[in-house]
């Protein structure tokens, strides 16, 4: 078994609601700064942003793998994800993180079996794992759509 590392680099400049910064990786740098709904500056993205992005990445990819391994049809994963901070501002608390995907090409009828793989995937993302031990991770809606390929324009 081999270690991988993740390395970023990030940068942060004023002091708490007034204060942004950016993080470099993978060749992109991408600004942030506390959101403007918490006071802060609401420039680019925001931590509890891309605590969910991180999330829901890994969950979209394990979520296509998991329905290919159980042959269900599906041309594309899309995920909408919200996160959900309780007690803002005196006890704020990153609480609840909900993903509810969409199987764009798969087959509706079946979407009982999509909705266990849905939930299988929530267990076997990594990602999640890390943080479904600190919050209510949590599977919503699951939509199954018919493919559109070939369908007229």
């Amino acid at each position: 078994m081999t270690d991988l590392n993740f390395d970023i680099h990030a940068s942060w400049s004023g002091l708490r609601r007034q204060g942004e910064g950016r993080i470099s990786t993978g060749g992109q740098e991408v600004v942030y700064s506390g959101p403007a709904s918490m006071g802060g500056q609401g420039k680019g993205t925001s931590p509890e942003e891309l605590l969910v992005s991180a999330v829901t990445a890994c969950y979209s990819g394990t979520l296509l793998h998991v329905l290919h391994d159980r042959g269900l049809p599906a041309e594309e994963v899309l995920v909408d994800a919200r996160g959900t901070v309780t007690g803002y501002p005196e006890q704020a608390d990153f609480s609840r993180l909900t993903v509810n995907p969409t199987a764009v090409g798969g087959d509706p009828a079946r979407v009982d079996e999509y909705r266990a793989a849905a939930a299988d995937a929530r267990d076997r993302c990594f990602i999640g794992r890390v943080v479904r031990d600190h919050l209510s991770y949590e599977v919503g809606e699951v939509r199954v759509e018919p493919s559109q390929k070939g369908a007229a324009a």
